[in-house]
């Protein structure tokens, strides 16, 4: 009996082992070909998760721009939004639209200028309104003398302007005479002033001063105890010819336009004095 357990447990001993080391055996189900594996039971009905119907806002999510603002430190000064500048005002539909202003059609303030012309001592009063066409003026002075006495021979018909660059300048003239010919004037003799007409006399030119009160021509001047002084026809070297070319220069500080002998043709016996504006301020001095 002894002997028998003795060699149960020698076989144990030896088989032990070679028992660990031996696979396990197969389970029933892996000798099932995979395509007879059951399949788990479904989900239930609530926990299904509903298909995506429209993957369009997938999509458009990846299109929407990425609120920088919450990566904008704390500290950071907030940018200012600017305000959008307001529109004008429509214009009314029943609104006709208006001619350009001429200066036949501005009505000037001369409230200032006319005390600058009493001040100097020009005579001049208002006359009625000038208008013919687009010539005219809306506030014409008749012109009869300039300061000292100086008569205008004839009266001139002027703007307020015009007649102060007028009176301004034979101030000046009076000055020369006495260094120049000493003597003062008696008189300005005037060509014209107001006259609705082309530059020139020419039909087909644009408008002359002339025809807004804006200029005047001066034919020559007037003196005590000597012989008058007509422009253009003083001889080259002598004291009148000195004497209108000192007056006409200094012209050119008073009027915008200034024209004379040896311009043109149209100018070869007068002084034309005007104060047509120009871009810029810019002056014709010829």
């Amino acid at each position: 009996m002894g002997r028998i357990l003795a060699g149960l447990v020698g076989s144990a001993i030896l088989a032990g082992p070679a028992a660990a080391q031996a696979p396990a055996a197969p389970s029933p189900l892996s000798r099932v070909p995979a395509d007879q594996v059951p399949l788990p039971p479904p989900r239930p009905e609530e926990a299904k998760e509903p298909a995506a119907k429209d993957p369009a806002p997938k999509e458009a999510a990846k299109d929407t721009p990425k609120d920088t603002s919450k990566d904008t430190p704390k500290d950071a000064p907030a940018s200012p939004v600017p305000e959008p500048a307001p529109l004008p005002p429509e214009r009314p539909a029943d609104l006709p639209a208006a001619p350009a202003p001429t200066p036949a059609t501005v009505v000037p303030d001369d409230t200032a200028c006319l005390r600058r012309l009493d001040r100097l001592g020009v005579k001049a009063e208002p006359v009625a309104p000038l208008a013919d066409g687009l010539c005219g003026a809306a506030k014409p002075l008749r012109v009869t003398a300039l300061p000292d006495g100086v008569p205008l021979s004839p009266a001139a018909t002027l703007t307020c302007v015009a007649a102060e660059a007028l009176g301004r300048w034979s101030t000046e003239v009076r000055v020369i005479a006495e260094r120049t010919l000493s003597s003062v004037p008696k008189t300005i003799q005037i060509g014209g002033s107001y006259e609705c007409r082309g530059q020139n006399h020419d039909p087909s030119a644009k408008l002359s001063e002339h025809a807004y009160a804006n200029g005047v021509d001066v034919m020559g001047f007037t003196f005590e105890g000597r012989a008058p002084v007509t422009v253009g026809a003083a001889r080259e070297g002598t004291p009148e010819a000195a004497f209108e070319a000192a007056v006409r220069t200094r012209a050119c500080g008073f009027f915008r336009t200034v024209l004379g002998p040896g311009s043109d043709a149209a100018h070869a016996n007068h002084l034309h004095l005007d104060e047509r504006e120009r871009n810029a301020g810019h002056r014709l001095c010829q």
